[in-house]
Order: structure tokens, then sequence, then C-alpha cells
């Protein structure tokens, strides 16, 4: 279930659910509804792309990342298919209890604009690397990543939880999130350049090393002038400068290491991303 990227999933909801529990009364259950169904989500996207990749030959033998579930031989294609199916139960499940306890109904133009919303974020899971025509394998993963780990991550729990969104400026810390995530999926693409050659087209493979390395750092860049430019307008604390350390360590792993020596500096950036979402 690639356990160490769910703190990524996590950050953009809590944040965003932090954000209304600040301006409006929140009921508790509604926010642990909320990220229950985006655990499920973040844990059907990566079986669905370990799947779509193994049938597609890009997950080999000399794959730079830790060994998985099918590669491993722990599960079967079968199984795999079996689990990815469970997990859309789930997530069905989850966001329609979150939503029904939110609003109380489904009909209304809210709660059905989200169910729209959480079909499309199923959808988005599974066809990243699985399909006839996988949007992952022809570089725009990093599309898709910042608008739903970001924009929809951040602005749909503020969403979900206040049943409104009553200020344009809630989109600077969900595009600050959104590139963190784009990041998060930019260094596991710098990892694997050799075996994504293969048959893949991501971002990376298409600037080169240098380029991915400028481009990795141009996005935290864009996160971080994000998340500040919230706090001037808001008069915030500066308590969230605290997580800077592990972005900046971060980002001096990507430009001195390569292929699996690289992974090491990937969890620093999901939990960065956490932690500081949770002082922010």
């Amino acid at each position: 279930m690639r356990l160490r990227t769910l703190p990524l999933s996590l950050a953009g909801v809590l944040l965003g659910g932090k954000l209304a529990l600040e301006r409006w009364q929140v009921n508790p259950w509604v926010l642990v509804l909320v990220c229950l169904t985006t655990v499920c989500l973040q844990i059907l996207s990566n079986l669905s792309n370990e799947l779509g990749d193994v049938l597609r030959g890009t997950d080999t033998a000399e794959r730079q990342g830790p060994a998985y579930g099918l590669n491993s031989g722990v599960l079967s294609l079968a199984q795999m298919k079996c689990l990815i199916r469970a997990f859309v139960v789930l997530c069905c499940i989850g966001g329609a209890g979150m939503i029904l306890l939110s609003f109380g109904t489904f009909l209304s133009w809210k709660p059905l604009a989200l169910l729209v919303l959480g079909a499309c974020a199923i959808w988005a899971a599974m066809k990243y690397t699985l399909g006839k025509n996988p949007y992952g394998y022809r570089g725009m993963g990093d599309i898709f990543v910042f608008i739903f780990f970001g924009l929809v991550s951040v602005m749909g729990s503020y969403f979900v939880c206040s049943h409104r969104l009553d200020s344009w400026e809630f989109v600077l810390p969900a595009a600050g999130i959104g590139f963190f995530s784009v990041g998060v999926l930019n260094i596991n693409n710098i990892r694997d350049m050799k075996t994504d050659a293969v048959n893949r087209r991501t971002v990376a493979l298409r600037l080169g090393l240098k380029g991915a390395r400028i481009y990795q750092t141009v996005l935290l860049c864009l996160g971080w002038s994000a998340l500040v430019a919230f706090s001037l307008l808001r008069g915030r604390s500066w308590w969230f400068l605290l997580a800077l350390p592990l972005f900046l360590a971060h980002l001096r792993g990507v430009w001195t290491h390569t292929d699996r020596s690289l992974d090491r500096y990937f969890p620093l950036l999901v939990f960065g991303t956490f932690i500081l979402a949770i002082i922010y």
C-alpha cells in the first residue's frame, strides 16, 4: 500500500479542515471521514499504479525503488485486482458517508457536486497507469497531482467541513500543498528515469536530469512562496518555517544523488509537507 506516501495525502485535507475549524463550527466526525476517504483514495492510486506499471512492463527487476507486492511475488495479479476493487468500494462508502454526515442529504447541488468530484478522484487515482491510454505515461501526472493533491484536497476538505468557499485566498495554501505534491511525484520520476525510459514519457525524462532537478527546486520555491503569501495576507504565525530545514535537506539530496540512493530523500519531502501542514 506504500504507507510512506499516506502523510502526503493527509497533509492537504488536514490543512483544509483546520482552516475551516478556525472560522466555522465543524463536526469532527466529518473531518475523520474526510481523512479516511483520502487515505483509501491514496492507497487505491498506489495499488493501481503498481498494477499498471507491471502490466506494461515498466516495473522490472532493475527498478530503483522499494519492492512491492507484485514484483516480490507476495500478490498475484488476480489478488491485486481484487484488492483494487475492494478499495474502490471503500472509497465510495467513505465518500458517501462523509457527504451524508456533513450535508444530511444527497439531494442538493453541493453534495451532488461532491459526488461527481469523488467519482473524478477515483477515476484519476486508477487511470494514472491503468487503461489503454493512461495519463501518467503521457507526462500529465504532474497536472493531475497538483489538482487533486493540492486544490481539491485543501479546498475540497474546507468545503465539506464548512459548506462554503468564502475567499479566493484559500487557493494559495492549496497551491502550496499542490506544488509540494508534484515535487514528490517528480523525485520518484527522477529516481526511475532509467526504467521509465522504456515506454514512459514523464516530465523528468522530457527535461533530463539537470532540468528535472531545476524543476524540483522551482516547485518547492513556488510552494513556499504560496504559503508565505497566504501568511502575509492573513497575518498568520511564522512557526511553519521550522519545517524549512527538511525541504533544504531534501533539495541537497536531489542535487547530489541519483538512482537508488535518491530514494532516501523521498520521505523528507513527504513528511516535511505533512509536518508543515500540521504546524501551519
